[in-house]
């Protein structure tokens, strides 16, 4: 599990001390992440020390351009448990706060990396930016390490079908509802959560319950239904969701409602995620609502199909 939260002038825990470590935003924790990872084990082997990842919260464009900033890709947990996945032995968080981001390329090195985590070894991306104003990068880095006789490695892009995989990929394919393409880039199919609101329990009245998803934290697909996995409280279900407006009964509001396959309950007020698996087809609207209920139907008789078929 993640660290608790710590403010960069914090003393972090011993066992984090005397690592190699790699500093970044990872969001979306990509192939791209997994093979920086991978290196930042071969460092930690090569020193006889533990692999530490070193990222944010929230993300440092929300602070310094919040009119930029974008949803993010994964929640802070599941970032952490991806990263540990792919083999960091643990993840720390720093809290993101204007002090830490007026930090010079100089004093950030030192007073966190050098002096806070004792680092042994730093290991980067190709494009890695750090400090005041993103002033610092590899060529700053690789000088500071030098000077304190610590090891420091670049990581080269990962390349998928001609070009680098990048977080900023994954996001457009995601916002064009390419759930397949953005898996392929992050190594696993998309997940996001959000909690169980009150919606206008239309769908019971066709025969479908849905759960109107609130408070999602991330990026959530562009519009469509989709074949879904749905996790409740560490069981399974499988699922068909749709997201965008209700053009049949007139509403244009941006919804995310979950239909849970053979689920009998009551989900109000509940915490779910939702990881979206295949792309079915695009909302539209249809001229009653039988149109609609017959296309429920095909819609799950895929869904069972296909999420079956991805987690046999």
């Amino acid at each position: 599990m993640p660290l608790p939260h710590l403010n960069w002038n914090d003393v972090p825990p011993t066992d984090c001390h005397n690592g190699a470590v790699t500093v970044g935003n990872f969001d979306g924790v990509h192939l791209g992440h997994v093979s920086l990872i991978e290196a930042l084990r071969v460092a930690a082997q090569s020193a006889t020390c533990p692999a530490f990842v070193v990222t944010f919260d929230p993300h440092p464009l929300l602070l310094l351009a919040p009119e930029r900033f974008q949803p993010p890709l994964n929640t802070p947990d599941d970032r952490a448990a991806y990263l540990m996945e792919a083999g960091a032995d643990n993840v720390v968080m720093l809290r993101t706060t204007p002090e830490l981001l007026r930090l010079t390329p100089d004093a950030f090195f030192e007073r966190i990396l050098r002096d806070g985590f004792k680092a042994k070894a730093i290991v980067e991306g190709f494009n890695f930016r750090f400090g005041q104003d993103r002033a610092g990068d590899n060529q700053t880095l690789a000088r500071l390490c030098r000077e304190a006789g610590m090891a420091f490695v670049q990581v080269p892009p990962l390349q998928l079908d001609g070009a680098p995989v990048s977080s900023s990929r994954i996001r457009n394919a995601l916002t064009e509802g390419d759930v397949t393409g953005a898996a392929r880039l992050m190594g696993r199919a998309y997940r996001l959560w959000g909690d169980v609101g009150v919606g206008k329990r239309r769908g019971r009245t066709l025969g479908f319950p849905t759960a109107n998803l609130e408070r999602i934290q991330t990026l959530v697909p562009g519009d469509g239904v989709y074949a879904v996995a749905v996790e409740l409280e560490g069981r399974s279900w499988s699922g068909a969701a749709n997201v965008g407006p209700n053009p049949t009964f007139g509403e244009q509001e941006r919804k995310l409602e979950v239909h849970l396959l053979d689920f009998d309950g009551d989900l109000y007020g509940r915490k779910l995620g939702v990881t979206f698996v295949k792309r079915l087809r695009g909302t539209r609207s249809f001229a009653d609502p039988d149109g609609l209920i017959r296309q429920l139907q095909i819609d799950i008789t895929q869904v069972r199909t296909i999420v079956a078929e991805e987690h046999k």
